[in-house]
């Protein structure tokens, strides 16, 4: 989204923190090949089979209303059908399982009054899962706005949006802020991030290759890369995103960065441009390329662990 790029850009030709190493792209894009831009976050584990249209969105809207932070010590972790997950997929895995429990997860007026106790069975794991009361709060909102707004209907959101990747962004950021608003500010520079609001569309996108919804959604190659903290800590590990000595001392004894300070808004918007200048390497040879898609590929590379990780950065927030 050029709302995004164009804010973080600056911040690519100030950072003092980070910065971007060219050459490691160069080798970074040497790796890829064309598989590697199928996958996808959902599978039959967390996708809602027979789901109406309206429930499919729901199901995207709520999850990525709730798709941030899972990190500490020891992190949020559920067990379902003996399987243990953690992070995203635990979220989701938790959501389908809370749905089929008879919880009305997707029903706007159900979470306009969501009673404290059943969100917390739906989130019960080895511990409580972070920035719970935030959450909470967030699904609330929610509900009262999709009620008030859009006629107790999710899919009148991104019908609003026309079905457009970018407007459907700009929706939910406008509609829902308390939400989707993802922005800071830089030295008097007003920054763009909105990764959850991004998220949306790409993952419905990702529903409509497995046949859950219908509709297409159009300008998924204009969303840019969902700036978190597990994509940065694998640009990281292949070399492409540089930090300096104090911020990697901070990062690898993982002490808490605050959210909207100078280091914590390098990392996401390198993040942001390391992906983009990645894509348009890789556009030469995989014509399919695009921010998003190479940002999934980083980050499904992160979910592979080897033993010599260097954390991620450490900051507690509800917008990732």
């Amino acid at each position: 989204m050029k709302i995004i790029l164009d804010s973080t850009k600056p911040i690519i030709e100030q950072s003092k923190h980070v910065r971007i190493n060219r050459e490691a792209i160069l080798e970074f894009a040497k790796t890829i090949a064309s598989g590697d831009f199928e996958q996808s976050e959902y599978n039959n584990e967390t996708i809602i089979e027979n789901g109406s249209n309206e429930e499919q969105v729901a199901y995207s809207i709520v999850y990525n209303s709730l798709n941030f932070c899972y990190w500490g010590q020891p992190k949020w972790a559920i067990t379902i059908d003996r399987k243990n997950y953690d992070g995203s997929f635990a979220m989701l895995r938790a959501l389908k399982k809370g749905l089929e429990k008879g919880y009305r997860l997707l029903n706007p007026q159900y979470l306009t009054s969501l009673p404290e106790e059943d969100l917390k069975t739906v989130f019960l794991g080895n511990v409580e899962i972070p920035l719970f009361k935030e959450r909470l709060k967030l699904l609330k909102n929610l509900g009262q706005i999709v009620s008030q707004k859009f006629d107790g209907s999710f899919f009148n959101i991104i019908k609003k949006g026309q079905l457009d990747a970018v407007k459907i962004v700009e929706v939910l950021v406008k509609d829902f802020p308390k939400i989707f608003n993802d922005t800071a500010n830089y030295h008097g520079q007003k920054v763009f991030f909105h990764k959850r609001a991004q998220l949306v569309p790409a993952h419905l996108v990702d529903l409509e290759k497995f046949g859950l919804i219908s509709e297409k959604i159009t300008s998924y190659d204009q969303l840019t890369a969902f700036a978190d903290y597990k994509v940065p800590q694998i640009l990281r590990k292949f070399n492409i995103l540089e930090y300096d000595k104090e911020l990697t001392e901070k990062v690898d004894n993982m002490i808490k960065i605050p959210a909207g300070s100078d280091e914590e808004i390098e990392i996401r918007a390198n993040t942001i441009w390391a992906i983009e200048l990645a894509t348009q390497k890789l556009m030469e040879k995989f014509p399919q390329a695009s921010a998003a898609k190479v940002d999934g590929i980083f980050w499904f590379r992160g979910q592979t662990k080897s033993p010599d990780d260097k954390p991620y950065h450490r900051t507690r927030t509800i917008w990732y």
